[in-house]
C-alpha cells in the first residue's frame, strides 16, 4: 500500500509529464510493482473493434446470415431481429437443407425405393411459426375453397369425402 504522500507524489508526477497534448504517446514506466489498468478503449482500440465486426458482416453476408444476427451492437432491433431470422431462414437454412435432402434421397433411393422422399420439416422450425399461423388464417377464412383443397395448401394430403365445401 502506498502512504497519502507517495500517491500525491505519483499522481503529480503523472499529471505533470504524461498528461496533456504535448505528452501524448510518451511511454509510460512505471516501478515499484506499479502496473497500469486502462480505463476506457483507445481510438485505436475502437478502430480494431469496428474492422472487427465489419469483418463480422461481411462473413456472415458470404454465408447468407444476415448482420443483425450476429448481436453486433447498434445492428439490431427486436422488430428487425425477428425479419432477419425468418429470411435467414427462408432464404439461407432451407434452401441449403432442401439440396442436402435432394442429394440423400438420390443417394438412398437405390437401397429404399422410388416411394422414398427426405425433406426438412419447417413445421418445426420456431422461427417460422408466425408464417405458418398467418397460413392457416388465410386457408381457414377461404369460403371458396373445399377441405381437400384446404388439406393440401396447408400440406396435408386429401381425405376421402373432402370435395365438399366446409360449412
Amino acid at each position: 500500500m502506498l502512504t497519502d504522500a507517495q500517491h500525491e507524489r505519483i499522481k503529480r508526477a503523472f499529471a505533470e509529464q504524461y498528461q496533456g497534448a504535448g505528452n501524448a504517446g510518451r511511454p509510460l514506466v512505471l516501478e515499484g510493482g506499479l502496473d497500469w489498468k486502462p480505463m476506457s478503449l483507445s481510438p485505436r482500440d475502437m478502430d480494431f473493434l469496428d474492422a472487427k465486426h465489419a469483418a463480422a458482416r461481411e462473413i456472415a453476408l458470404a454465408f447468407g446470415v444476415p448482420p443483425m444476427l450476429l448481436a453486433i451492437p447498434g445492428d439490431n432491433t427486436y422488430a428487425n431481429y425477428q425479419e432477419a431470422n425468418r429470411a435467414f431462414w427462408r432464404q439461407s437454412v432451407l434452401p441449403l437443407a432442401a439440396r442436402i435432402a435432394c442429394a440423400l434421397t438420390n443417394w438412398l433411393v437405390p437401397a429404399f425405393g422410388e416411394g422414398l422422399v427426405l425433406a426438412a420439416d419447417i413445421d418445426r422450425v420456431e422461427a417460422l411459426s408466425s408464417d405458418r399461423a398467418a397460413l392457416w388464417e388465410r386457408v381457414s377464412n377461404a369460403a371458396f375453397l373445399t377441405i381437400n383443397e384446404k388439406r393440401l395448401a396447408t400440406g396435408y394430403g386429401a381425405i376421402e369425402g373432402g370435395d365438399v365445401f366446409a360449412r
